[in-house]
Parts: structure tokens; C-alpha cells; sequence
């Protein structure tokens, strides 16, 4: 893969003006993606407007927005209005919603670059519009369809829930299911009419309910006025996610928007995206997430390293061979993770389109996923540490997102067991597949 163009004139500081920082984004950016050629759906002309290019396209043309507002959604704990706006206008909350209800059912490639360039102006946004397009996209997929449309039908509406446990309870009663526990982690929850939960399915006594012979584990999503919500979110990065957590008690939830998000009994759409399932879909956005942070942070390193003289050293930082060694080496970290994402997700998108998406072939996305996620996060910190007080500054571009870097490296889908589970699958070990 060749390296970003490189095309911007040095020069003695990391602060630069908007319009070099745009000229830089729309160079270092132009790889992402292809154009989308999915049909035109009924909404307003701004998001009609909006489609009419790719998804990176328009990720990329947010970015500007993005940055003039990262500081202040980092403070608020949110993401501002105007940010929340133009998301919706560029139809940032349907990528991957079924094109029968109106949605854009993008090509997963197309769906990691996307939040990619969106983390590489704001990791917060990029986090919310892959946890929100994920969840509604998969939810979507297992409602019937007149109950998906009523809740996901339009540009504005997202869906924000939180991990799942063993303490919550979902009493089968006659046409739906009696709700009551507390989740966390509720992403973008404060952007979105809608929020969700999963849990396992109890008979009136208490017993396990089961279904299609096995115990019945369910989404369920209801109105965010139907539930308390909690102001918990005080966190060291990725703030911007208003991640909150929220409780309902004894809520009526109807069948209909109660899916079996991974159920292929209940799997209503056959498109490869719903094919590939929940798991795999966040962790292929995550990853992108990450490499966008870390892809913007080594840009920084680059430009300080072009201006910069650092008291601990006799040279330059620019004419330092082991600065130039650092940033080739990281450069080839970075985008070999990158490359072997795409490889990993091409290939799962295309098998599952095909009908042969296989547990090889979902084992080299997990693999693919996690072993980005912990090379950006590496990427990241050799950036941060190399530009020495420089990236303590709030002024500079390396604080805030070394510490959404550092949040997002601590979630499930980096953890190291997925990779010693994919290194048994490869010798022929004993082994317990999950997260696939």
C-alpha cells in the first residue's frame, strides 16, 4: 500500500491554520474509499444530497467540524449540537441500516474507513457512529419490518445500549417481556430517541426460558424517556461519547422489539453485513477508530519533528536518525495493520455475500481486528512520549487524544485472549470459540 501523500510544506510549530490543516486532510485522506452507488430513499434533500457521495467522502468533509468542536465535547462529556446535526445530515446514523427500510447497507470496508477518517478529526464521533450504526443495522435486521421502520425510519434516529450482563431479568409474559437491570456504557446515548439491552429471558417461575433449543438471549429497545438515566460518564478519554448508564424496572417491552440479533432463525435481512454479525461489525468499526486516532497523532509527531529542537538531544529532531528510524518504522506499523484490516474484512464481506463465510475466515477478522486495535495504541503512545512536553499541552493536538487512545485500547474487542484464541485455532488445539 502506498504511504499518505505527503504534499505540505514544513514548518516550525504543530499549530497550523484551517486551511493548511484541510489541505492536509484531503491529502492524507484521498485513499479512503470508493463511491457509494446504493438507491436513492424518501428524506430530506439535505441527506439526499448527502449519499450522493461515499461515506469516507463525507466523513472526510465533517472533519473541519469536528476538530473546531473536539475540545468542547471533550469538556461537555457529549458532542455538541451542531455535531450532532451535521451527523444527521450526512447520514452518519444509517450506514449500515438495511437498504428495505431505507437505510445505505455499505460495504464493510467502506463502513471501517469511514470511522476512521471520523476518529482522526473526533475518536468520541467515530466511537457513537460505530456503536450506533452496529446496534440499530443488527437490531434492524431481526424486527419485523414494520416495527424496524417505525423505529429506525428516519435520518435522525440512532440507538445507544450498554454491555451485557448476567443481572438483569426479561419475564416472558404474553405478547412481550417484562425488563429490569441496570447497563453501562450507553455511547451517543444522549444523541439518540432510542436505547437498548440484552439479556437472558426468564419464564414467569424464574426458570431459564428457551427457544430454538437453547436459552433465550435477547435485544431489547425502548424509548430513552422510559428509562433512568445516570450521569456516571467521568472518564479519562473518549468523553465525548456521554457513555452513561441507565436502569428500567418491570418496563414492558413488546415481541417486536425484542430481536435475536444473532439468531439466523430470526434474521429477517440476508444482506453480508447482518450475515457477519454484531460482534465481528463493531469490532472492524472499533479498529478503524483506532487507527484513525493513531494515524492523526503520528501525523502530529511528523510535523513536531519537522520544527522541533529538543533540549534532551545535540540534533534537530528532523535530522535525528533515530527520530527518522522511529517515525519509518511507525509509519510501517501503522499502515501494515491498516492493510491487513482491509485484506481480513474484504475477505469476510465477500464470503459472506457468497454464502461461504467460514470460521477461518472470521477468525483472520478477529485476529485482524485486535491486532490493529493494539498497534494503533502503540502507534499512538510512541507519538505521545516522542513529542515530550509539547503533548501535555492542551493547545497541542496530542492530549486529548492520547487519553481517547488510551480508553479505547482498555475495550473487549482489543483484548489479547482473542489472539491466543485464534493462535489455538491455527495449531489445532483445544479451544472455546468466541467473539466471532
Amino acid at each position: 500500500m502506498s504511504l499518505p501523500a505527503r504534499g505540505v510544506a514544513r514548518t516550525k510549530t504543530v499549530a497550523a491554520s484551517s486551511a493548511r490543516a484541510s489541505m492536509l486532510r484531503a491529502s492524507r485522506w484521498r485513499w479512503l474509499g470508493s463511491r457509494f452507488r446504493g438507491r436513492s430513499v424518501v428524506m430530506d434533500t439535505r441527506v439526499q444530497q448527502a449519499i450522493a457521495k461515499s461515506a469516507p467522502e463525507r466523513a472526510r468533509a465533517l472533519q473541519p467540524l469536528l476538530d473546531e468542536h473536539g475540545a468542547e465535547m471533550d469538556r461537555r462529556r457529549e458532542l455538541t449540537h451542531e455535531v450532532v446535526e451535521a451527523l444527521v445530515g450526512q447520514d452518519m446514523l444509517r450506514l449500515l441500516l438495511p437498504r428495505s427500510l431505507g437505510g445505505q447497507e455499505i460495504h464493510l470496508l467502506e463502513f471501517c474507513k469511514t470511522t476512521e477518517a471520523l476518529a482522526w478529526a473526533d475518536a468520541s464521533v467515530g466511537w457513537f457512529i460505530n456503536q450506533s450504526n452496529v446496534s440499530s443495522a443488527t437490531s434492524a435486521a431481526a424486527m419485523p419490518h414494520e416495527a424496524a421502520a417505525a423505529v429506525f425510519g428516519h435520518a435522525r434516529e440512532g440507538l445507544a445500549w450498554g454491555a451485557r450482563h448476567n443481572k438483569s431479568t426479561a419475564l416472558r409474559i404474553e405478547g412481550g417481556y417484562r425488563l429490569s437491570g441496570t447497563w453501562s456504557f450507553a455511547s451517543g446515548g444522549r444523541h439518540t430517541r432510542w436505547l437498548g439491552a440484552h439479556s437472558a429471558v426468564q419464564n414467569p417461575d424464574g426458570t431459564p426460558h428457551l427457544r430454538y433449543g437453547r436459552p433465550d438471549d435477547r435485544s431489547f429497545v425502548f424509548l430513552r424517556s422510559d428509562a433512568k438515566i445516570i450521569d456516571d460518564w467521568q472518564v479519562l478519554g473518549l468523553r465525548g461519547t456521554g457513555s452513561d448508564s441507565y436502569t428500567v424496572e418491570n418496563l414492558f417491552v413488546p415481541d417486536e422489539r425484542a430481536p435475536a440479533r444473532d439468531a439466523p432463525e430470526e434474521r429477517r435481512e440476508g444482506g453480508p453485513i447482518y450475515t457477519i454479525m454484531s460482534t465481528l461489525l463493531y469490532a472492524t468499526g472499533f479498529c478503524g477508530v483506532t487507527l484513525g486516532i493513531a494515524r492523526r497523532l503520528l501525523e502530529s509527531y511528523v510535523e513536531l519533528a519537522r520544527g522541533k529542537h529538543s533540549r534532551s538531544s545535540s540534533n534537530a529532531m528532523a535530522v535525528n536518525n533515530a527520530v527518522q528510524r522511529e517515525i519509518g518504522q511507525l509509519e510501517a506499523r501503522l499502515s501494515a495493520a491498516r492493510a491487513f484490516l482491509h485484506e481480513a474484512v474484504s475477505q469476510a464481506y465477500e464470503a459472506a455475500a457468497a454464502g461461504k463465510l467460514d470460521v477461518d475466515l472470521r477468525m483472520r477478522l478477529r485476529l485482524a481486528t485486535t491486532h490493529g486495535m493494539n498497534e494503533a495504541t502503540d502507534v499512538a503512545i510512541a507519538s505521545y512520549r516522542a513529542a515530550g512536553t509539547t503533548a501535555i499541552l492542551n493547545s497541542m493536538p496530542f492530549e486529548r487524544r492520547f487519553r481517547d487512545a488510551m480508553s479505547a485500547s482498555q475495550h473487549l474487542q482489543a483484548m489479547l485472549p482473542h489472539i491466543e484464541m485464534v493462535g489455538r485455532h491455527i495449531i489445532g488445539t483445544d479451544n472455546v470459540i468466541q467473539h466471532i
